[in-house]
């Protein structure tokens, strides 16, 4: 049987296309909200000591539920299980504001997590239900655009609910938003519905879940709360590679796997899921210690954090505009990845160079570089990863390529964060001698540091300080040099496959066994 292509109009596409942008910015904007708005929670609630849990258990819940979301709304139908998924993530919105002790929080935020998993899952998926790939590009600037947005507006809007509203506001703002995208989407969205085989893999869901819990928790913890030797690090390192090895070996038998192994036999597939990993790696890690390279070293403002990463999202949303345009004419797509490469990698070059010399300007000009190569790179592979696979496997491709970005950003995080704290260490200790500079950069010394804050080190050791903050910024993106040097290698043998359009002669099916269309969800 021949494939179904997304028949959905222009106009359809567009009523429904505000309400899942609207659904992309609540799972990109929320992390952000609530990180500005953190020290007044902890303030709130007493609860210091477990101050890294609130993120952690959202980060867990996100990671965890993303490859389920997917491979659901592929089984049950993509528009009942993407509206299921925006009412857990306001279920745990809400419960999350009215919470009243740090446990409820916790508890509350992974709910909230579990949602959000599905959030972005099921954006990217029901635009490849509802258009063909030769003219999805067109369509990737509007969401690179809100990713811009969301990165300059969340800490902008957790700054505002922090000095004039309650914290509780950070979760409460999620619910107008959410009911405005549930209402849009239940009135307007019609999705074709395909009839498969409703097995889930429950096995291999389980393992699946432990293996990416223990991989999160090993780079959340791993020099943080335990040291990199230590019999709990050890120990979720074995257990990440034994249920992980088992789940290769359930899925290799299971009927209806949540992770079909076939699908990395499609060279597509399989580069685009490297290059994914390799770019969460490099922009989540590295990027990760630009604001405070600028607040610090270069006395911006806290208050307009999001601003300072304005540049790069400037960068971004041209190159992903431009790309998309040109995909949509020439159906070539295989030139961005290596552009995207090539750029990422310069920017990282030039970031290396920071010292505490280096102007606002300069650094913005470093940023845009850096974030022209992620707009080459980050619409253009999931396009790639979708148009690799058939339409019924279309929730499992977006996820996975979600999944890998995630998991590389959490090891990129960790790797980048042992490397600025043991550069910035050895810097110190060389200029201050080793008990000042343990007494300056542990303990979250560095986190808030304000103006006045500053104002009040003596001279000497704020110099080294400044100092040493850019020295270990730099060696970050230096090293992140190395690592991003690897997408454009491999986004060279990524094969040019026409893209699928909507004449059944544009069909490009990698799949042999194709769903069956039966009725509009």
């Amino acid at each position: 049987m021949s494939e179904t292509q997304p028949v959905a109009t222009r106009r359809e596409v567009l009523a429904v296309l505000p309400a899942l942008m609207l659904a992309m910015m609540l799972a990109m904007l929320d992390n952000m909200i609530v990180s500005t708005a953190m020290p007044r929670i902890v303030g709130d609630l007493h609860g210091l000591s477990h101050l890294s849990w609130v993120v952690t258990a959202y980060v867990l819940g996100t990671t965890v539920s993303t490859p389920l979301w997917g491979k659901i709304g592929d089984l049950y139908g993509r528009k009942s299980i993407f509206l299921t998924s925006v009412v857990v993530f306001l279920i745990g919105s809400a419960l999350s504001g009215a919470a009243h002790t740090m446990g409820q929080l916790i508890g509350f935020r992974a709910l909230q997590g579990l949602g959000a998993g599905g959030l972005m899952v099921g954006v990217l998926a029901i635009i490849g239900d509802l258009v063909p790939p030769r003219e999805r590009g067109k369509y990737q600037g509007y969401f690179a655009g809100i990713m811009a947005l969301a990165m300059v507006a969340g800490p902008l809007a957790g700054g505002y609910i922090t000095d004039h509203l309650s914290w509780r506001w950070a979760f409460y703002v999620n619910l107008p938003l959410g009911a405005v995208a549930l209402i849009l989407l239940a009135t307007r969205l019609k999705l074709p519905k395909y009839r498969t085989e409703h097995r889930i893999d429950w096995t291999g869901a389980g393992l699946l879940a432990v293996g990416i819990t223990a991989l999160v928790l090993i780079t959340t913890w791993g020099g943080n709360e335990y040291a990199w030797r230590s019999a709990q690090i050890l120990g979720l390192i074995a257990l990440a590679l034994v249920t992980l090895v088992a789940f290769v070996v359930v899925e290799r038998r299971a009927p209806e796997p949540i992770l079909s192994l076939q699908l990395f036999r499609n060279r597509n597939f399989s580069l685009t899921a490297v290059v994914g990993f390799l770019l969460g790696f490099t922009m989540f890690g590295a990027i990760n210690f630009l604001p405070l390279y600028q607040q610090v070293v270069q006395g911006a403002s806290a208050t307009n954090s999001g601003l300072l990463l304005l540049p790069m999202m400037a960068g971004m949303l041209v190159t992903s505009l431009v790309a998309g345009q040109l995909i949509t004419r020439t159906g070539h797509y295989k030139t961005f990845p290596v552009l995207g490469g090539v750029f990422m990698v310069t920017g990282m070059v030039l970031l290396s160079t920071l010292t505490m010399a280096t102007g606002k300007l300069v650094t913005s000009v470093f940023m845009v570089v850096l974030g022209m190569g992620m707009g080459f790179l980050m619409q253009t592979t999931m396009l790639i990863s979708q148009n690799s696979v058939s339409q019924k496997d279309l929730g499992v491709a977006s996820s996975a390529a979600t999944f890998f970005r995630s998991i590389g950003g959490s090891f990129g995080v960790s790797l980048f964060g042992a490397i600025f704290n043991r550069t910035l260490t050895d810097d110190l200790t060389s200029r201050l001698g080793p008990k000042v500079a343990t007494t300056v950069s542990s303990g979250g010394q560095l986190a808030g540091l304000s103006p006045d804050k500053l104002k009040a080190i003596p001279l000497p050791i704020l110099n080294a300080l400044l100092h040493g903050i850019a020295t270990a910024t730099s060696s970050v993106f230096f090293s992140a040099m190395f690592i991003a040097a690897l997408v454009p290698i491999a986004a060279v043998f990524i094969k040019q496959v026409p893209l699928r359009g909507r004449a059944p002669a544009d069909a490009a099916s990698i799949e042999p066994a194709e769903p069956q269309l039966v009725a509009a969800e």
